[in-house]
């Protein structure tokens, strides 16, 4: 018979037998499967590694979730969403603002740290008793066009004269496009208080009362200042003869030390002021041996939280918008002692006229010895 491909196959295909009993059984291994915690584990650190290195930081994570209608608890939110409703239990949110920075322990271990804050009487009042909106403060208005002294005192419902001796104009001065000028939140004027003032002089001075210096500025008393303070009065009028300044001191190069590593991120503006942003919580220190004069909470006309202390030289610095501080009125500070931390994110507690974390370096009484840096300059410790 001749040969053929299918004949082939046919003749193969009767020499297998298909019957059970001839079939070897294979034995195959068993495939086990690991402990569950295991692939839970794996999918754990692969979704924390995700938001470590995908995200700057836990609330940019929490945004885009909120982008795709996905929400996490209110504590992942940034700094600058942190209002007075949200530090404590209450109707609108449920978990109270605390974010720990996270940091890993030789690659296998993850722990918190929260910064420390303390919440005296004066921090829940300043969070809890002044509404923001109705608060008196102090504005630097940039100069528009067709700006005029009758329309500016118009638009802020004070008089032309608060605005000309609140800048030290005249009415013969002229206004410039991008020109800033001091606004005061009622008719009246600035006075810096100087060695051997009292209010009841100041009061005399301008002709107005004791009483409405003391209540517009929140003191507690009409003793209640100090060298340096900067206060408002409600009403007063300038004298025809010039009230003396406060002495300028000449001051060393290397009197005053950086107060705070940043960034300059405002040149001088009112009253002799650099603004040094840095991320809030950032520790920063005494420029200069002194006494720590106020440790002040709340709005305080748009400044926010401050601390000023007072130097041998008899020249005052101001630290405007801290988050927490470390001394307290009558504390003796040397040079570099930690007093506070940066605030001045937007929202927060005590945070007055800002809009991002910084601090508010000024002096009274001197130069500011970070004057002559320019804009963006990067400030380092040596």
């Amino acid at each position: 018979m001749t040969s053929s491909p299918l004949n082939d196959t046919l003749v193969l295909m009767g020499t297998l037998d298909f019957s059970k009993k001839n079939k070897q059984k294979v034995n195959r291994p068993k495939r086990v499967l690991k402990n569950p915690l295991f692939y839970f584990g794996m999918i754990s650190f692969l979704l924390f590694a995700f938001v470590c290195f995908g995200f700057e930081n836990f609330s940019d994570f929490n945004d885009t979730l909120k982008n795709k209608s996905v929400f996490l608890n209110s504590f992942l939110e940034g700094s600058e969403g942190v209002t007075k409703d949200s530090l404590f239990l209450n109707s609108k949110n449920i978990l109270a603002l605390e974010v720990p920075d996270l940091k890993i322990i030789e690659d296998n271990s993850v722990y918190g740290i929260a910064s420390y804050r303390v919440l005296s009487t004066q921090v829940l009042g300043s969070i809890f008793g002044e509404d923001l909106q109705n608060s008196k403060e102090i504005v630097e208005y940039t100069v528009l066009p067709g700006d005029t002294f009758e329309s500016i005192a118009q638009n802020f419902n004070i008089s032309i004269n608060t605005i000309l001796w609140s800048n030290n104009l005249t009415k013969n001065s002229t206004l410039k496009v991008g020109q800033t000028i001091v606004i005061l939140p009622v008719s009246g004027l600035l006075h810096i208080v100087k060695s051997g003032d009292t209010i009841s002089d100041i009061a005399k001075t301008y002709k107005v009362k004791v009483d409405d210096i003391v209540s517009f500025n929140s003191f507690n008393n009409e003793n209640d200042i100090f060298l340096g303070d900067i206060l408002i009065v409600p009403g007063g009028v300038m004298p025809q003869k010039p009230v003396p300044s406060i002495t300028q001191a000449p001051i060393a190069n290397n009197f005053f030390i950086i107060p705070v590593e940043g960034t300059i991120s405002q040149k001088l503006h009112f009253y002799n002021a650099i603004d040094i942003a840095n991320k809030c919580g950032t520790p920063f220190y005494a420029a200069a041996y002194g006494t720590v004069q106020r440790v002040a909470y709340g709005w305080n006309l748009g400044g926010g939280n401050y601390i000023t202390i007072l130097h041998s030289n008899g020249v005052v610095s101001y630290y405007g918008h801290f988050m927490t501080a470390f001394v307290k009125p009558g504390d003796v500070v040397k040079t570099g002692d930690r007093i506070a931390l940066v605030g001045g994110g937007k929202g927060m507690a005590g945070a007055g006229i800002s809009t991002g974390c910084h601090l508010h370096f000024d002096i009274r009484g001197g130069k500011n010895p970070l004057s002559g840096y320019i804009l963006g300059s990067k400030l380092k410790f040596k």
